[in-house]
């Protein structure tokens, strides 16, 4: 058994800033995660992280307020309010702390961090490092991290929660370099182990980005909120679904199709390329859909060719440089081919702005967590920002949960019998007669998600997927497992997690089901507009072992802002 005060789960921007906040407050503190911390999905965020700075010369008169009221109407006005504002509020601080860090933020000409337009936003207030900024802001904070000598305890595996009456007191992982499971204890735990991107087959997500955080959290009674608002980003690589930043569009990118129409101008005429990430896709897929791909095919053109070499140099040198590798297309000379592409989690595990869960000791950030800020459609530039803000928060919460509790009430430190359980399910996985390859469910699982619950979205499509998940479910029973050594089983990693992102994508799946109009990312062909009357509210799901999730729901808080509809 290891012990610690405060266990964090998962080593990217989010678990590293909660993880420093709370060293910094006298906290003992360890990161877990499956990976080192600078190869966590963090690092591939490219365009931008938002704050009201207002350094662009367009952007005078910013403030957190009007950052706010973009982040609002953007959720499509499911985010709560005062929770979005303390978000836009914190982001101006934890920009210039970045920065004190060493984070190499592009410059204005007058040594001003530089920020550059983004979809749905007023102002340009996205600031950026050229179009790697989660790539620089992730190893800055890994930088950090070891400064405090922080314990990391690299390529593990976490699988399950220790609850004990009624509180998170732990969690278990496997050891990938030398086997075996081992209890992690402590007073509290910080899940922040990024999306579920990999219960789709298009996403941009990294391979590591399965929901397993959310799906512990749930598994172990905690709800999972608004899990139907799934991001499909705009520009993605055809063949590989690579990101394509919205950065590509802050600089004056146009989307083409094949006649070689800014068709934006019929969905967006004032925002154009820069409406929110929801418009855009659905604008694309659209287009797609009319007949309008490139060649009839299922993709547009992304062109930045007007941009010339020395700006794609300057601004996008990362762009350049995956379009040539993953695509064969160099941007400087052609069009890049792009279409929509799953890309990011709005639901997530239900916390307070603390990050706090029902579930004493058990707190989450980063996009597991759902606090809510972004509602029904995220605007690009929060996500990094996110990580950030509500890092910091749920470490400072959780530092000042243990640092308030009298000595002697540390979490008790167990007999080993969380770690043989799940020894024992190892055991049983290893030893079924196995009619069933888990690898075949989880492409099914993949492409279940992508066909029945993608951009556009209906009763009959969907109740067809449902009916889908639950028969994987089924069938992930009969599987076992096909490698059974104990030192770097990727296979047992693989086959264990299937179960939980099979949760999760039902979650998903169920929640969108019921949902009964549009809004956001959400967008019903069958109850084609918003209905506040009846839908302004969140999901939360509960999990329901071999059924469906019971579904329940609580109000948007409000407060700020009327809604209104939403023109760009």
């Amino acid at each position: 058994m290891i012990s610690h005060q405060l266990i964090v789960v998962g080593g990217g921007l989010a678990g590293l800033r909660a993880a420093i906040e709370a060293k910094d407050a006298g906290v003992d503190v360890a990161i877990i995660s499956q990976v080192h911390p600078g190869r966590s999905h963090s690092g591939a965020a490219q365009g931008g992280v938002n704050a009201a700075l207002a350094n662009h010369p367009d952007a005078s008169d910013d403030s957190p307020q009007k950052h706010a009221f973009d982040t609002v109407k953007g959720s499509d006005y499911l985010a709560d309010q005062p929770h979005a504002l303390q978000m836009t509020t914190d982001a101006v601080p934890a920009i210039y702390e970045l920065e004190h860090m060493g984070c190499p933020f592009s410059r204005f000409d007058d040594g001003r961090i530089a920020q550059r337009p983004f979809g749905g936003a007023g102002y340009p207030r996205t600031c950026y490092g050229a179009d790697k900024t989660g790539h620089y802001m992730l190893h800055v904070l890994v930088e950090q991290a070891y400064k405090r000598a922080i314990a990391m305890y690299v390529e593990w595996f976490v699988c399950r929660l220790i609850v004990e009456d009624g509180a998170c007191r732990g969690v278990v992982a496997y050891n990938m370099t030398k086997g075996g499971f081992e209890e992690f204890r402590g007073e509290a735990v910080i899940m922040a182990t990024g999306g579920a991107g990999r219960t789709y087959s298009n996403t941009s997500n990294a391979v590591i980005s399965t929901g397993g955080g959310a799906a512990m959290a749930y598994h172990a009674g905690v709800p999972l909120k608004d899990m139907e608002f799934v991001q499909f980003h705009p520009t993605t690589l055809f063949t590989t679904h690579i990101l394509m930043t919205e950065g590509c569009r802050g600089e004056g990118g146009y989307l083409l199709n094949k006649d070689g129409e800014r068709f934006m101008a019929k969905y967006a005429p004032k925002a154009m390329e820069l409406a929110p990430r929801d418009i855009t896709s659905r604008s694309i897929q659209t287009e797609i859909n009319e007949g309008r791909g490139i060649d009839g095919k299922s993709y547009v053109y992304l062109d930045l060719r007007h941009l010339g070499a020395e700006k794609l140099a300057e601004r996008l040198p990362g762009t350049r440089d995956l379009a040539i590798h993953f695509e064969g297309v160099d941007p400087v000379y052609e069009p890049i081919p792009i279409q929509p592409g799953q890309h990011y989690s709005m639901g997530g595990i239900d916390t307070d702005v603390d990050g706090r869960t029902v579930m004493p000791g058990l707190l989450a950030a980063g996009e597991c967590a759902c606090v809510s800020v972004h509602g029904a459609n995220r605007l690009g530039g929060n996500s990094l920002l996110e990580t950030v803000v509500f890092g910091r928060r749920a470490g400072a919460a959780a530092a000042r949960d243990i640092l308030g509790r009298e000595r002697g009430a540390a979490a008790p430190q167990g007999d080993g019998a969380a770690a043989a359980a799940v020894e024992a399910q190892v055991a049983e996985l290893a030893g079924r007669e196995g009619s069933e390859d888990a690898y075949a469910v989880r492409q099914e699982m993949t492409e279940v998600m992508r066909i029945h619950f993608g951009i556009y979205r209906d009763e009959a499509a969907m109740k067809t997927g449902v009916d889908a998940l639950l028969a994987l479910k089924t069938r992930l029973k009969k599987a076992k497992l096909r490698h059974t050594g104990r030192v770097w089983n990727i296979d047992m990693i693989r086959t264990m997690e299937l179960e939980g992102m099979l949760d999760v994508a039902l979650a998903t799946a169920s929640g969108a089901l019921v949902r009964t109009e549009s809004r956001g990312s959400h967008a019903r062909t069958d109850y084609e507009t918003r209905d506040d009357e009846r839908w302004l509210k969140h999901t939360l799901a509960f999990y329901q072992g071999d059924d469906p999730p019971r579904l329940d729901y609580k109000a948007v808080t409000m407060g700020l802002f009327e809604p209104q509809e939403r023109k760009y």
